[in-house]
């Protein structure tokens, strides 16, 4: 059997190694690698497979959530309520544009924000929230869109991990995640189910107006050549990477449909485990796991589990080791230990297994037993 890997990038492109040669091969004779056709291609077939947002391309991930929150014009000192359990990025984004991200905290069983923790962080101050649908799965779209449009606020989806995902309202409407807010954004951070070979990003939106603008503010803020309208980012998908995406665009139903076999396979080994936690799903959404995230009691137990893991050879990850709150970075805004108990929470119990599409029922099989053995 072949090492366990957390993520297996080489098993994944061997069999589209010929498509992705010629990719590189046709960006090379074309030699436009900077808004090259490939790009304006991708942004088409993006659509589609989102069921026909705008797409806007950019350098990253964590640019896309910058220019969404530089679309909504707001204020200085504006607040943005983010998840106290996310990647740093999300509080990065909105600090950097001098604006005020506030940490609420999620729930404890899918990790999205807690929509009364919501409701109860609103003040006037408030312009905008950013639902992170994390590792895999939708916060709940719909009491955020209803709280947003009540208070008047914007909101913003930071897709990077659940791109394909879907949310099914109470009126057996099918949300597409990332395209329900004012704007949604997404990475092709190569470790994501759809990455780059590179840093790679995109957004989202139903409003041809803002999707205008988003495409001038990613390009130094441009209505035309060398005519600034905006003060903008310089934030391209390079043309070589949208070539590359479009490669790997067509496979991700297939790919998904494995990471959920996967997830499926872990679930039946871990029924009945006392004292580990399998990822609780919420009904109302598919989930495309990014990760396959397990809870445990404390960080001791977590920690020794980890430990038992790699010692049978199998890899694991703590996704995420601090909350941001707690990060020196953000001291400035004021929060103490306490405040957000479910994200310190989790920081503290949360342990992500190994999943990606080429992860073989044996390799599968034997994580689980490794997991098992400790319990």
């Amino acid at each position: 059997m072949p090492p366990i890997l957390m993520l297996d990038l080489a098993a994944q492109h061997a069999p589209l190694r010929a498509a992705l040669d010629a990719a590189l091969q046709q960006c090379l004779n074309e030699s436009a690698f900077i808004q090259g056709p490939a790009v304006a291609k991708l942004a088409q077939e993006l659509s589609e497979y989102l069921g026909g947002p705008h797409v806007v391309p950019c350098a990253n991930g964590t640019d896309a959530l910058q220019l969404a929150l530089m679309s909504l014009r707001l204020p200085k000192g504006s607040e943005v309520l983010v998840p106290a359990f996310t990647y740093v990025a999300t509080l990065e984004a909105a600090a950097v544009l001098g604006l005020t991200p506030v940490p609420v905290d999620v729930l404890p069983t899918t990790f999205g924000l807690d929509p009364q923790a919501v409701e109860a962080a609103i003040t006037p101050r408030t312009a905008a929230i950013v639902a992170v649908h994390l590792f895999g799965q939708c916060a709940d779209l719909e009491s955020l869109r209803r709280i947003a449009s009540h208070h008047g606020l914007a909101l913003i989806e930071d897709n990077a991990q659940s791109l394909g995902a879907t949310f099914t309202s109470s009126a057996g409407a099918t949300w597409v995640a990332g395209t329900v807010g004012e704007v949604g954004t997404t990475s092709f951070f190569p470790s994501k189910n759809l990455g780059a070979m590179g840093d790679g990003g995109a957004l989202f939106t139903q409003d041809s107006s803002r999707a205008e603008l988003l495409r001038q503010l990613a390009n130094h803020g441009q209505t035309r050549k060398y005519h600034h309208e905006h003060i903008g980012l310089n934030s391209r998908l390079d043309t070589l990477q949208a070539a590359l995406l479009r490669v790997k665009l067509p496979h991700l139903a297939q790919w998904t449909t494995a990471r959920q076999r996967i997830a499926a396979q872990y679930d039946a080994a871990f029924a009945g485990v006392e004292g580990l936690m399998p990822p609780a799903r919420d009904p109302r959404s598919t989930h495309v796991y990014h990760q396959y995230t397990v809870q445990v009691t404390d960080t001791a137990r977590r920690d020794a589990l980890q430990q038992h893991l790699a010692a049978n050879r199998v890899p694991s990850v703590v996704y995420y080791p601090v909350p941001v709150h707690q990060q020196p970075a953000y001291k400035y805004l004021g929060y103490q230990a306490g405040q957000f108990p479910v994200a310190e929470r989790l920081c503290h119990t949360v342990l992500s297994l190994p999943i990606h599409p080429t992860l073989a029922p044996e390799q599968v099989a034997c994580v689980s037993d490794a997991v098992k053995s400790f319990f």
